[in-house]
């Protein structure tokens, strides 16, 4: 009896500590950003500095890295984008960066799957943008990346880790198309909030 009663408290315990996790060395982050008529999202992996040097060893420059830590970077466009000045269609793409001292390429490849940038193909980019590197005041200790509005059709893009910040302007892809399409939508509510008032 006394065994039975231990092995049923041993069976609670077990199913009670299952829906805990160990902390991850790389918390997994979600952000998502309302812009223009839709949102942007974009799935990281968060490594710490951890005492660590970041850029130029951790990071070694020249080489591609994956934004972040375990599988790659995913950012999802809603709507077109317009991303370095070239327009980049709706749609779920890997987000990669090729780190120098003074600046960063950052880049948007077809491939969104894939386990850090191990696999990376340069033929499968659809845009990138090469940005200057700034310096943070303060240093951060988790990698972080931030969606800025500026207004209803431009937003930043910001990484910042260690020491080191960089900021990709995003615009909307076709500003003439959505303003025709907000123009629409203004008026159809507008007809809306007259109708429910003549109620």
């Amino acid at each position: 009896m006394k065994r039975l009663i231990i092995t049923a408290l041993l069976a609670v315990s077990v199913s009670a500590y299952s829906q805990w996790t160990l902390p991850a060395a790389s918390p997994r982050a979600k952000i998502e950003q309302q812009f223009s008529m839709s949102k942007i999202t974009i799935d990281y992996g968060r490594p710490g500095v951890k005492g660590r040097k970041i850029f130029g060893e951790l990071v070694p420059f020249g080489k591609v890295w994956r934004a972040g830590a375990n599988s790659s970077t995913k950012i999802t466009f809603a709507q077109s984008i317009n991303f370095g000045g070239k327009i980049v269609p709706a749609g779920t793409y890997g987000l990669f960066i090729l780190p120098t001292e003074k600046d960063w390429k950052i880049i948007l490849n077809k491939d969104s799957q894939q386990w850090g940038a191990y696999e990376y193909d340069e033929k499968l980019n659809v845009a990138d943008v090469t940005v200057t590197v700034q310096k943070l005041a303060e240093k951060k200790e988790f990698f972080e990346i931030s969606l800025e509005p500026i207004d209803d059709n431009a937003v930043d893009l910001v990484f910042k880790w260690d020491s080191t910040k960089v900021v990709v302007p995003l615009k909307t892809g076709k500003p003439e198309t959505v303003t025709k399409i907000l123009d629409k939508l203004k008026e159809i509510k507008q007809i809306e909030k007259d109708a429910a008032a003549q109620k």
